[in-house]
């Protein structure tokens, strides 16, 4: 049996992005953007399922964000993960891959008992590709990237088939190891119909104080221990819960800053006509050579 924990994340969508998104401080105001599952999180999401499925074991879904970030674990839940765990705290913003990478360690480190760490390649707000490296440095276990499969796993050890460029190698690493997937290594299942009715019920710890809000029958405590009960909590880890640096965390653990975001379109320009002739092809090549776009 081998557990995965799989870190997941909300992104804004990037195809409305614009200056017009972005904070004074270079972060995204992400209220202003629709959110959506990064797409290779899923993926990942996916090989983790494929490897219980094979081989038994848990799967453990964790994000870090806002309190709206709880609706990509419950689509974790849908899709079968066993338990997740929503990472939020107001101090965590404005966080770059390396305050992050921090928190996630932390977070994977006070959940424990784990064989696998999958996520995506990268997300599609920042395009780094950097948390899970940085993560897998921090807890100090290996790491495999742009992995295209999961080939084999015997004891402690797998062997991956990764891309690169111009092909793929095959690598084995030992167990725990950190795997970074890539967009193209599986298709990710649909949502079970059954697990959906089972677990649209969930809600975080904020969910449940709003509910208290205005109502005086209600009270947090036991809303939290009643939804336990049925297994419908999605436990939140706070900053006081994981016992972080504060230095360390949000932006003032984040050195890297965005200095400006600019939408850019790329719009045609005069067209000229090409002979299909040899005089033609031969004045193409000419102008091509005097616009060192060829030599």
């Amino acid at each position: 049996m081998y557990n995965s924990i799989v870190l997941v994340k909300q992104v804004p969508d990037t195809a409305n992005i614009s200056g017009k998104v972005m904070k004074e401080d270079g972060t995204v105001n992400r209220s202003k953007l629709p959110a959506i599952f990064n797409h290779e999180d899923k993926v990942a999401l996916e090989l983790a399922l494929q490897v219980k499925e094979k081989y038994g074991g848990k799967v453990t879904a964790i994000t870090m964000g806002p309190p709206r970030a709880s609706d990509i674990l419950r689509e974790c839940l849908y899709m079968g993960a066993d338990e997740v765990f929503l990472i939020s705290d107001r101090k965590f913003a404005g966080a770059d891959t390396l305050a992050t990478s921090y928190v996630l360690s932390e977070a994977i480190n006070k959940i424990g008992n784990y064989h696998f760490i999958f996520g995506g390649r990268q997300a599609i707000d920042g395009d780094t590709a950097q948390v899970g490296p940085q993560t897998a440095d921090k807890l100090n276990i290996p790491q495999v990237t742009y992995a295209e499969q999961i080939l084999d796993i015997k004891k402690n050890k797998v062997t991956i088939k990764r891309k690169i460029d111009g092909g793929h190698e095959i690598v084995q690493a030992t167990l725990p190891v950190l795997v970074t997937v890539i967009k193209e290594a599986a298709e990710p299942r649909p949502f079970s119909a059954k697990k959906v009715m089972a677990y649209k019920g969930a809600k975080s710890l904020t969910d449940l104080e709003k509910l208290t809000e205005g109502n005086s029958l209600l009270y947090t405590d036991t809303l939290i221990h009643e939804y336990q009960e049925r297994n419908l909590f999605i436990s939140t880890l706070t900053m006081d819960d994981l016992q972080l640096d504060v230095d360390r965390c949000g932006v003032k653990g984040s050195p890297t800053k965005v200095h400006k975001v600019e939408s850019v379109v790329l719009a045609g320009g005069n067209q000229t006509r090409v002979e299909p002739t040899k005089d033609g092809i031969g004045i193409l090549i000419d102008s091509l050579l005097e616009d060192h776009i060829l030599g």
